[in-house]
């Protein structure tokens, strides 16, 4: 029997937080809630007067357990979707979507630790999800973060990130920027390179990551998870999620991770 598909419904905007000056977080209500796990996405559908259509997926960065789900989205000048939220969507209005959608690149109380996530960009939607969900249902299972930023004011979650870095017992946090020089201390300049994924599988002591989960565009993934295999976690413990169509450049065992 072919599985059964998943329906298109309402959710209506019932918050919109701004998060750097080109990404905003929309606060979703769904006319039926549903049960999801940390790391899916849902898909978006727009339908304009003349009947034409366009979907898009955006990870959900909320945790499980609500009756609202988070999306994070970024402004693209050519991007058909996200512009109409950033220009035309207010509170109040209602689009469609389906979910929740995907069971690989996924996170559960469940699943041993230690837990490494290495996101680029917008990449860090699902994993903040997995943060979150950690937080609320399994504090104990230890957890780090390899983040990279172009710049400071384009870091998403910037102050929750932060705060949980400062507060939370057995979460790591690494974040750099790429394209500007860091203002704060113990946040580095430069992509994410062998070094920085090496000292940050340190604070596990002598365990590698039960689960590796990497997320942000094409190339950023691909060498990020090169640069984890050299380094000696198993392919087969690594999940990733990717978008964008570039290529990685492979210059060799010391080439560091793209922007994302």
């Amino acid at each position: 029997m072919p599985p059964t598909r998943i329906a298109w419904q309402q959710a209506t905007v019932t918050a919109i937080v701004p998060q750097t000056p080109t990404v905003k977080s929309y606060i979703l209500t769904p006319s039926t809630p549903f049960d999801f796990v940390a790391g899916q996405h849902v898909d978006v559908r727009l339908t304009a007067p003349d009947g034409y259509q366009a979907e898009r997926s955006y990870s959900i960065g909320s945790a499980p357990g609500g009756d609202t789900i988070e999306l994070v989205i970024e402004r693209l000048e050519d991007g058909e979707v996200s512009l109409f939220f950033h220009e035309v969507v207010e509170v109040g209005d209602a689009v469609e979507i389906r979910g929740p959608i995907g069971g690989h690149f996924n996170w559960s109380p469940s699943d041993a630790g230690p837990i490494l996530l290495v996101g680029g960009g917008s990449g860090v939607v699902p994993l903040m999800s997995m943060l979150r969900r950690r937080a609320a249902a399994s504090p104990d299972t230890p957890f780090a973060l390899v983040y990279s930023a172009r710049r400071w004011d384009e870091v998403i979650f910037r102050d929750e990130v932060m705060q949980r870095a400062r507060e939370e017992d057995h979460f790591t946090l690494a974040l750099t920027l790429t394209r500007e020089a860091s203002p704060v201390p113990d946040v580095r300049s430069g992509r994410i390179d062998r070094m920085m994924l090496a000292d940050t599988l340190m604070v596990f002591g002598d365990q590698l990551p039960v689960l590796t989960f990497v997320c942000g565009a094409t190339a950023f993934v691909e060498v990020a998870t090169m640069l984890l295999i050299d380094l000696g976690v198993p392919f087969e413990s690594i999940r990733t999620e990717r978008y964008g169509g570039a290529e990685a450049k492979i210059l060799g065992p010391d080439v560091a991770v793209p922007d994302a």
